[in-house]
């Protein structure tokens, strides 16, 4: 069932979802200093290409306080607004019967987008 909900997702939005973030997180490469924010939204990238089955771990705080700074550094620079998306497609999505499973997992991202400092995936 997972893989017919995966190629569902990937079907009706979930490829341009992950080729958009896999873009952005090239460009955050650019730099040097992007390269911890490029790396967060390649895991966003992941989980949008494939969401039903991967699970979001909490790895704890890995290097101390600074994932925690890193985390407010992203709001910033962008997790709100992506984030503040999620949130909207998860409302769509469940306001139907059939898109309630797609809406729980534009949740999953919103939580990641969130805080992507410190999760792992499963």
């Amino acid at each position: 069932m997972k893989i017919l909900l995966n190629i569902i997702w990937v079907v009706f939005g979930g490829l341009m979802i992950a080729v958009e973030y896999a873009v952005s997180s090239l460009a955050l490469m650019i730099t040097i200093i992007g390269i911890p924010f490029g790396l967060q939204t390649l895991k966003l990238a992941l989980v949008a290409l494939w969401p039903f089955g991967t699970d979001i771990v909490d790895d704890g705080w890995p290097s101390g306080c600074l994932a925690g700074v890193m985390n407010v550094i992203w709001w910033f620079v962008g997790g709100v607004p992506i984030a503040l998306t999620h949130l909207l497609w998860g409302i769509i999505f469940c306001l139907t019967v059939i898109g309630i499973p797609f809406g729980l997992q534009h949740f999953k991202l919103m939580k990641l987008a969130l805080f992507p400092f410190g999760k792992g995936l499963d």
